[in-house]
């Protein structure tokens, strides 16, 4: 599989300094992977979730390994009022610089199953969460003439949509359209909004609920031209050199990385139709069951 090793070191090492950072969703899987790539780059980070033990292990952890300044809030971004206030305690911290909407929630389920609260629980994290952290930043950057950027993690059926995966389609088509809707009306206050739309980079909670099966598993991470799934680094590079003062003329864009995956055949989770009658209904999400991959 070629192409398949370690990255190598293609960045400055202080190509980030003196950037503040915060990440949505980042004390696990790809958040956690692009908050240390930011912090070895020389950004100082801001993690924030819904659980304090897994941001307070993430934080020490990334602390050790790379000498970075960190900080982490536990935030559930549903929650309008509360993001408000969390923005504005980082806010009285320290100007961020750059934000990036990398919470997320997803599941697996035949559309005309799902009731109002499953459709709720993604849609509320993907589009309404990021929308609500996204204006709170940028009312701030605004009145203070803050240069700053957004960057938002999508994935490739925001364009082709997708079956079984409707609520994350719907919310990931939503944070494509207002990416591009603040890049146009925030280019001039100095505000630039581009989005990555990764194909697969596998993390244990998100493969838990989307893929049951061994096989299907190995079939989905090998479903592209490349014949491989993505690195958590070739992602963390890719939103470093985003959100870093090379790129300051890409603005309302969205930058695949998916080994050509969406070319191939558009609808991500269309191999969810091998799925038996018994497997769908082990997959229901279950009363009080976590489906959110966010922290």
């Amino acid at each position: 599989m070629s192409g398949a090793g370690e990255p190598r070191e293609i960045f400055r090492p202080d190509l980030l300094r003196g950037k503040r950072v915060l990440v949505t969703g980042g004390g696990t899987g790809l958040g956690l992977s692009m908050g240390r790539r930011f912090l070895e780059l020389g950004a100082s980070l801001v993690i924030c979730g819904r659980r304090g033990s897994v941001l307070e292990e993430a934080a020490d952890r990334l602390k050790a390994d790379t000498g970075g300044e960190i900080a982490w809030h536990v935030l559930d971004i549903r929650d309008a009022a509360a993001v408000d206030a969390t923005i504005g305690r980082i806010f009285a911290e320290a100007p961020l610089d750059v934000l990036v909407n990398n919470a997320a929630g997803n599941f697996a389920a035949r559309s005309e199953t799902l009731s109002p609260r499953a459709l709720d629980a993604v849609v509320n994290i993907v589009l309404h969460g990021s929308a609500y952290v996204t204006l709170a930043c940028g009312r701030r950057w605004i009145a203070a003439k803050h240069p700053a950027m957004v960057l938002s993690i999508l994935a490739t059926y925001a364009w082709t949509g997708s079956p079984y995966v409707l609520p994350s389609a719907m919310a990931k088509a939503g944070l494509l359209a207002m990416t591009r809707s603040l890049a146009v009306e925030w280019g001039p206050k100095g505000i630039r909004l581009n989005a990555i739309a990764p194909g697969p980079f596998p993390t244990p909670g998100a493969w838990s609920r989307l893929v049951p099966r061994a096989d299907l598993a190995a079939a989905f991470e090998t479903s592209n031209p490349l014949g491989r799934p993505g690195q958590h680094a070739e992602l963390a590079n890719l939103a470093a050199f985003l959100i870093s003062d090379g790129a300051t003329f890409i603005n309302g864009d969205c930058v695949t990385i998916d080994g050509g995956e969406w070319m191939q055949g558009a609808g991500e989770f269309c191999f969810l139709d091998k799925l038996t009658e018994a497997e769908w209904e082990a997959m229901r999400p279950q009363k009080g069951v976590r489906v959110d991959g966010s922290d």
